[in-house]
Order: C-alpha cells, then sequence, then structure tokens
C-alpha cells in the first residue's frame, strides 16, 4: 500500500496547460465589447471536448447555455472583461478590446505564463508571453471555452438591456448591425450604448 502512494506522488500533477483568450462583440453596433480568459488542464481540455465544446459560433445558443457552467466547472480559472460603448468611441475598437482582456485577465489569482489569444493581433499591454492563433476558437479548447463565455455572457447582457432600450430589437440581433436593427435606429434615433463611431461609417449620424 505504501508503494502505491509512493508512485502516486510520483506522477505528475495536472497542471495548466492552456490559457486562451477571445473576445466577443467586436464588430457589434450596440453595447460594450466582451472578452473572457479560460485556464485548462490537459485532461479538462479533453472532456469538455467530449462534451462538444468547439467555436462558438458553430454551437446553437442552447447548446452554449447548456456548456457554460461545465466549462466553469472543469476550468481551474476564468475571467470575464468588459468594455463599454463610450469606451469603445473614444479609445478606438482595438484599444478598447484590449482593455476587456486585460480586465479579464486581472480577475485571475496568477498571472499565467503564456498566453492563448484568438485573431492575428497581440494584446500590446500585456507583458507576457502570448501566442496569436487565427481562428484560435476552433483549434484549441481554450479559446473555444473563452469564446463560450463571452458570448453567453455578452447575450445575456442584450437580453437584460433589451427591458431599457425596447425598440431595437437588441435581444434579437445582439447588437450587430442588421438591416433590421439600422432601420429602427433611424426610425427611433440613436441610444447611449449605440457606438456613435461605427454608426458614422453607416452615415446614421
Amino acid at each position: 500500500m505504501q508503494e502505491k502512494k509512493e508512485e502516486d506522488l510520483q506522477q505528475p500533477l495536472n497542471k495548466v496547460s492552456e490559457v486562451g483568450v477571445d473576445e466577443v462583440g467586436r464588430g457589434a453596433i450596440f453595447g460594450p465589447v466582451f472578452s473572457a480568459v479560460v485556464l485548462l488542464t490537459e485532461k479538462n481540455k479533453s472532456t469538455l471536448k467530449q462534451l462538444g465544446v468547439r467555436d462558438s459560433k458553430k454551437l446553437t445558443p442552447k447548446k452554449r447555455e447548456l456548456l457554460l457552467p461545465k466549462i466553469l466547472l472543469l476550468s481551474s480559472g476564468y475571467g470575464i472583461g468588459q468594455s463599454s460603448a463610450r469606451e469603445i468611441d473614444k479609445l478606438g475598437i482595438r484599444v478598447a478590446t484590449e482593455l476587456s482582456m486585460i480586465r479579464a485577465l486581472k480577475k485571475l489569482k496568477e498571472k499565467p505564463s503564456e498566453l492563448i489569444i484568438d485573431g492575428p493581433l497581440l494584446l500590446r499591454p500585456w507583458s507576457g508571453t502570448q501566442k496569436n492563433i487565427v481562428s484560435g476558437d476552433s483549434k484549441f479548447i481554450s479559446i473555444a471555452c473563452a469564446s463560450i463565455v463571452a458570448k453567453v455572457s455578452r447575450d445575456n447582457l442584450m437580453v437584460r438591456l433589451e427591458k431599457k432600450y425596447s425598440g431595437y430589437l437588441i435581444f434579437k440581433n445582439k447588437g450587430y448591425g442588421t438591416r433590421e436593427h439600422l432601420s429602427l435606429i433611424k426610425k427611433n434615433g440613436i441610444t447611449k450604448l449605440h457606438r456613435k463611431s461605427f454608426l458614422k461609417k453607416s452615415n446614421l449620424i
């Protein structure tokens, strides 16, 4: 029995193997941009993959909702951050997105040794090691998890904001510039949560 315990002690610990970061809402015309970071061990990466985790854009809203509690339970840590429409207008979408990512990362108990970030752009304020992966949410489970966490969190906020900003079908378009959404802006005007810098490009203001 003693030998077995010694063998167990010699086995490598199931340490965090991936720290994925992703954003959601970068291209929307209403509301904040959200980012999430998710830390996963090798074992839990495999478990989540078997549960059906993949790029959030390839999952139904219901499937994302079902996967969210499983991701949070099996993660070694996670963080969610956002940057407001006002910050987006003031700083520009890239800086605001970076700000949301940094806010998510600050929720972690310890600074990760390496980040895997979805997309081609460096997280410039980050002083640690990072890798940029184009279409990373379809290549790395940790990024896919981060995309699901960010997407569900932002979508839920859009549903709540519908009560305050009715008349724009925010619960349906999730703040994106659909033809219907743009038509409703022309009809009802611009709210304080619409991104004015984006709407200028649409010649709506």
